[in-house]
């Protein structure tokens, strides 16, 4: 079964409003957090993207992957990068990485020809 992972990521957003909608501070300071974690500092903010990748496949969430990977795809990450990201992810998560693995090279893929 293959995912759309560009229509995950614009229902996610969809749903994710209408949850700021009903809880704003806490989605304001969700918002600010995610801004501030990803910011370039020592590690570079791609770097800090296919991090996100990696855990994202190690916890098995599609939307993560779906937001994380479009970011490291606008950040100028590379199939090789995501490739070694994906490395990483299955050497922490084991099997369901794996899995996931395979849905972030799916997701990467999408978003790169979407570009």
């Amino acid at each position: 079964m293959s995912k759309n992972y560009t229509e995950i990521v614009t229902h996610l957003t969809q749903l994710m409003r209408e949850m700021h909608k009903g809880i704003p501070q806490t989605m304001a300071g969700f918002v600010q957090l995610a801004d501030k974690a990803k910011a370039g500092g020592a590690i570079d903010a791609k770097t800090k993207e296919l991090i996100a990748v990696a855990i994202s496949i190690a916890q098995r969430c599609d939307g993560c992957i779906g937001f994380h990977t479009r970011g490291a795809v606008k950040l100028g990450a590379s199939r090789e990068e995501m490739m070694e990201t994906i490395g990483v992810a299955v050497m922490m998560g084991g099997g369901p990485s794996t899995v996931y693995g395979a849905y972030a090279l799916e997701a990467f893929d999408q978003f790169s020809a979407a570009k």
